[in-house]
């Protein structure tokens, strides 16, 4: 039986119906590709969720591999809002670095995002453009908006950093610590660890780059 079923529309055809369309689409292909993965997910499959035609797939996404990347880039976008940086906060820098510590270790040791990365990491063996979205997108953004987080810190003179990229990224990778890789093999969150670990990299932080 054929797939292109009539499209279900609410209002005059526009762009509010085009993004709709849009929307829907990507909710339907995250949740295939997230619990199925890529190869097992299906553009008829997607399209019948969304309740849209393939045709309409093809033309927003111009295929499978398109529409996957897609869906990495929407689920970047939410880890963005979730991580937001405000520059004019105040406050303690310790209490604030301590927030983002826990706010970014809850985010990314949740299951689904475990399971986003691995589908991520295993399309990718197969099509590095999808590895390279995921890393413009997420981790790489992130980074930015923390390291001019940091230079805010330098230039009020909270903190002495030359090489702001790094230094982002020794502490982010010091709050995952090995928390993070024994969460990709299955092993469960240990909150107490995780809190101790992002203290101790507040600690060591402030201590090589605080003025």
């Amino acid at each position: 039986m054929s797939t292109d079923v009539p499209e279900k529309t609410a209002g005059r055809i526009g762009r509010p119906t085009d993004e709709a369309k849009r929307d829907a689409v990507i909710n339907a292909a995250s949740a295939m590709f997230f619990d199925v993965g890529f190869a097992a997910t299906a553009i008829e499959q997607v399209a019948a969720k969304a309740g849209v035609s393939k045709v309409t797939v093809y033309n927003h996404f111009g295929d499978k591999r398109g529409l996957f990347i897609a869906t990495v880039e929407r689920e970047c976008e939410k880890m963005r809002r979730h991580m937001t940086l405000d520059l004019t906060q105040v406050g303690d820098l310790r209490d604030r670095l301590l927030a983002l510590g826990e706010a970014m270790s809850a985010f990314l040791g949740r299951p689904e995002m475990t399971r986003f990365e691995l589908r991520i990491a295993a399309e990718t063996e197969h099509a590095p453009e999808i590895g390279r979205s995921f890393l413009d997108a997420g981790p790489r953004n992130m980074r930015a908006e923390f390291a001019a987080m940091l230079r805010h810190e330098v230039e009020c003179g909270r903190l002495n950093i030359e090489d702001l990229p790094l230094a982002a990224e020794q502490f982010v990778s010091m709050c995952k610590g090995f928390g993070d890789l024994e969460r990709r093999f299955g092993a469960g969150r240990d909150d107490e660890r995780d809190r101790e670990r992002i203290e101790g990299a507040v600690d060591v932080f402030l201590k090589v780059y605080g003025t």
